[in-house]
């Protein structure tokens, strides 16, 4: 898969985009509303908005402070990959809820293949680490079985799956290279927070980490003793 074309994987990195998910998000929560009940779309917004902040704080947390694991490479929970992995399965689920049990996980586990490709093609853009890439795919993926699971008895029948799929196909259209500058507002956030000038950078911060540190002068009479082996 690393050998295609790098405009597709470009292409489906921004089907994990903010500017498209977020509206598919709201719309799955406006056809819960319509079609079975208020409480399932206020289920489905209050998972999604768990996720997502697990993103915004794990992002928060390294470019105010520098808080990350530098032996991963792991500076935040990537958004794309969370994204992706919670919609898109919860979409083909919605679409799908008026059929048979086996037709409703062929949709799920679509939408989490989408989710992972979204994932994977994060890490080949070098956009996220792989650490980060399977941090986002984990979140979302629970986040959409979760709500899978709680909305599994919903009564079918009560929304035709023609409406829907092509409502949501028509967001996935129009949205698809719509851009949102969530990471410029969650550093601004950050710095705001942490009273920073400049955020973190991920590559002087492993540079740091790195850097091999002086050694400590010898006191005045004796010599510095040398290992006696490396290691």
């Amino acid at each position: 898969m690393h050998d295609l074309p790098l405009h597709l994987w470009f292409s489906i990195t921004r089907l994990g985009g903010a500017g498209l998910t977020l509206p598919l998000a709201v719309a799955i929560a406006l056809w819960l509303t319509l079609g079975y009940s208020w409480r399932l779309a206020a289920g489905w917004l209050g998972i999604i908005g768990a996720a997502a902040a697990i993103v915004t704080l794990t992002k928060i947390a390294f470019l105010g402070w520098g808080v990350g694991v530098r032996e991963w490479n792991f500076t935040g929970v990537s958004g794309h990959a969370m994204l992706s992995t919670a919609v898109y399965p919860v979409a083909f689920f919605l679409t799908l809820l008026p059929t048979r049990t086996v037709i409703r996980l062929v949709g799920v586990a679509c939408g989490l293949a989408a989710g992972l490709a979204v994932g994977l093609s994060r890490v080949v853009l070098s956009a996220h680490s792989p650490s980060e890439a399977v941090a986002g795919c984990t979140v979302g993926a629970l986040a959409a079985v979760l709500f899978v699971w709680w909305a599994w008895d919903a009564k079918p029948g009560k929304l035709s799956a023609v409406p829907v799929a092509v409502s949501l196909l028509m967001l996935t259209v129009a949205l698809h290279d719509v851009r949102v500058p969530t990471q410029y507002w969650i550093t601004h956030i950050a710095l705001h927070l942490s009273g920073r000038d400049r955020p973190f950078i991920r590559a002087r911060w492993r540079v740091d980490h790195e850097a091999p540190r002086p050694v400590p002068a010898a006191p005045s009479g004796h010599s510095a003793a040398l290992p006696s082996t490396v290691t």
